[in-house]
């Protein structure tokens, strides 16, 4: 293995470790999800209000 590709691959690895303890921290504060996946109370865009929990709001 020559140095760049060890440089290249010690970013990559640099980048996901970073990326899971963002993860891991917004799980352990109470966070949850990072996007909206059905069941965040914290989203306003994909559901509509009183909707069943877990049905998407038809957009457009």
């Amino acid at each position: 293995m020559n140095l760049s590709t060890f440089i290249v691959l010690l970013v990559v690895v640099l980048l996901a470790g970073i990326a899971a303890r963002s993860i891991y921290k917004d799980k352990k504060s109470g966070k949850g999800c990072s996007g909206c996946a059905g069941g965040c109370h914290g989203c306003s865009g994909c559901h509509s209000v009183g909707a069943e929990p877990g049905r998407k709001q038809k957009i457009g």
